[in-house]
């Protein structure tokens, strides 16, 4: 898959030490509780309907961050519900108190492993789709085998999306991608599709992630991977 690369100026906005303490004042009065997922146990295995109220299709982000795919994605599409799960948990409040601010009710975030969220909490052909974006690379060759993308992931990622299902991937790391990429077509029951045309962002949020948002002001390549789980595989 060909990277996709994008450069725009950027211009953050200065932040003295008074609208830093203000903005830490206000985060800390945001209710997040409509927007998480609580779990009663381990085991739980979550009900779409119960958790949403309505039967709306779900799509589910391994790796939240900071929440702006979660904000973008539920923004442009309110007829669809988005779960994002991730491990680190101030980045987990970050993105609950960011849909929260934005009073997104098609989205939940849960801070957790990923991978056991899959495993144990999601029900077999419950989910539309699944992102995968910037996963850590654990770059030394003994660390490799903490990605969270691998084989395990991999086949829950198959059993939980419904036949036609999607699965997005994009990375900054070439050889990351080239395994994810053998991973998934490695599996039958994946077909590769092409990555729908990259537009140039509209304003200065309007990226995938804050990853990607970084790395195309940066001019660093964006690899990116699109499998959809065929309807006629066993």
């Amino acid at each position: 898959m060909n990277a996709e690369i994008v450069s725009l100026p950027t211009h953050p906005p200065e932040r003295n030490r008074a609208s830093a303490s203000l903005m830490t004042e206000t985060r800390a009065r945001i209710d997040t509780s409509a927007f998480t997922i609580n779990l009663t146990g381990a085991e739980e295995v979550l009900h779409w309907l119960d958790v949403f109220g309505n039967d709306h299709p779900v799509e589910l982000e391994v790796g939240s961050g900071k929440g702006l795919f979660l904000q973008n994605a539920a923004t442009a599409d309110p007829a669809r519900n988005f779960v994002g799960v991730e491990l680190a948990k101030k980045y987990a409040r970050g993105a609950a108190e960011r849909v929260a601010k934005h009073k997104l009710s098609n989205v939940r975030v849960w801070a957790g492993d990923a991978k056991l969220f899959l495993a144990r909490q999601v029900r077999p052909a419950s989910l539309r789709a699944v992102h995968v974006y910037f996963p850590d690379p654990w770059w030394k060759a003994r660390h490799k085998k903490r990605r969270v993308f691998g084989a395990p992931l991999l086949a829950d990622i198959a059993r939980v999306l419904v036949p036609g299902g999607d699965l997005w991937v994009a990375t900054d790391v070439e050889e990351y991608h080239g395994v994810m990429c053998e991973l998934v077509l490695g599996n039958p029951r994946f077909e590769a599709r092409p990555w729908p045309e990259l537009k140039a962002p509209e304003h200065d949020l309007d990226y995938l992630t804050n990853f990607e948002r970084k790395y195309r002001l940066e001019g660093r390549p964006i690899y990116r991977a699109y499998f959809v789980l065929r309807s006629d595989a066993e």
